[in-house]
């Protein structure tokens, strides 16, 4: 058993699955025109040895901007390559912050509710994990990285693979009993894409198998446990006088008592946007109920599936349209606003990209950024889009 862990740790198999789909090393005697862009200096790929290193090269501004020694690569296969690209920006912020409002205004308030809900626990799991066990990124050699903004991050377990976990499951579970749809049709989407994002971790040299085996079982376990609770946690947060508070309250605890780190990464700010995004979210929940804005269907489920037409298609797009336009600018100007504030009780000034690294400026800032994120894009843009008639 301890070899075969030893071997599901180890770089050796995330440097053969990488060179199994064409992705690998370029080496001196390879002709300059083999090389791909990516592969000459304008994709950059760390080759430092451990998050610490990692951690202090990028708050030194190693990797702001200045070459450092790279190691290159070449593609043999780029259909993999922009596959699993496209798969890993699945666990990114430009995904949570299009698709969980899109799900809100455009598919179902109700399962989109449970999605968030699940999937800022999962995520705070995850990271906090990390920086607890402190189990290191595959090393490169052999390993080919293909990222550098969460490279300074530990590795156990993979938090892209326990949202892709989270995010499909989680929505499964929600519509299977509440729409008439083939249940075989929606598991096989929600495996296809745990699949796809888990091994697009592997494939970018960030994880190694156990990583990403560990951030599945993790939040298999995490789904399973809180599923019976999914109702009685809903309807405390519609119905409780003090549920905002206490979301609020609590997702700045969990965030401001972060694991403390020893160099510093993304890891803290990127927790801090999940938590308060979905405090924020609980937060627009109770406002909704309160005003009377969550309305369900009159029949009980399971409900037949919307036929798609044309004028369906143009209301999803004008709404998600129109839904993405004000959370943009509302997230620039919030973050503008908070980010003075902070950094005007800690006497730094918002320009210093080294003090707002500082926890006491980091962690409010982003907890009041996006809070306020989670209520705009949860009650605001609902509200905007009935008074348009949307």
């Amino acid at each position: 058993m301890s070899a075969l862990l030893s071997s599901l740790r180890g770089p050796q198999l995330v440097a053969h699955f990488q060179r199994r789909c064409g992705l690998r090393p370029l080496s001196a005697a390879d002709p300059a025109e083999r090389r791909c862009p990516e592969a000459d200096g304008r994709a950059p790929v760390s080759t430092a040895g451990s998050p610490r290193e990692r951690g202090k090269s990028e708050s030194n501004g190693a990797l702001n901007g200045a070459a450092i020694p790279q190691k290159k690569y070449k593609i043999e296969n780029y259909f993999l390559y922009y596959l699993f690209l496209f798969a890993a920006t699945l666990g990114q912020e430009v995904f949570y912050i299009t698709f969980l409002p899109f799900c809100y205004w455009n598919i179902d308030p109700h399962v989109a509710r449970r999605v968030i809900n699940v999937w800022a626990v999962v995520m705070y799991i995850g990271q906090t994990s990390k920086d607890v066990l402190r189990w290191p990124r595959p090393p490169s050699p052999p390993v080919i990285k293909l990222e550098v903004r969460v490279d300074a991050e530990y590795g156990m377990p993979s938090t892209h693979a326990m949202a892709a976990t989270a995010i499909p499951f989680t929505f499964l579970l929600a519509t299977m009993n509440r729409y008439k749809y083939p249940f075989e049709l929606g598991l096989l989407f929600a495996l296809t894409i745990c699949v796809l994002v888990s091994l697009s971790r592997i494939y970018t040299g960030m994880h190694t198998v156990l990583d990403v085996l560990c951030g599945i079982a993790i939040t298999a376990l995490l789904v399973t446990v809180s599923y019976p609770f999914w109702d009685a946690i809903e309807t405390f947060q519609m119905k409780n006088c003090f549920a905002p508070v206490l979301a609020l309250t609590l997702s700045f605890l969990l965030s401001i008592n972060y694991p403390e780190l020893d160099h510093w990464s993304t890891a803290r700010g990127d927790t801090t946007n999940i938590v308060s995004a979905g405090g924020g979210a609980a937060v627009a929940t109770w406002i909704n109920y309160q005003w009377g804005l969550i309305l369900e269907p009159l029949s009980a489920p399971p409900y037949e599936m919307p036929l798609v037409t044309p004028e369906l298609l143009g209301r999803m797009v004008a709404r998600f349209t129109i839904g993405i336009v004000i959370v943009f600018f509302a997230r620039q100007a919030i973050k503008s606003v908070a980010l003075a504030f902070v950094c005007k009780l800690a006497g730094v000034s918002p320009g210093d990209q080294e003090a707002r690294k500082l926890l006491w400026v980091e962690v409010p800032y982003k907890y009041i950024t996006y809070s306020c994120l989670g209520v705009v894009g949860l009650a605001l843009c609902p509200a905007v889009h009935r008074y348009l008639s949307l």
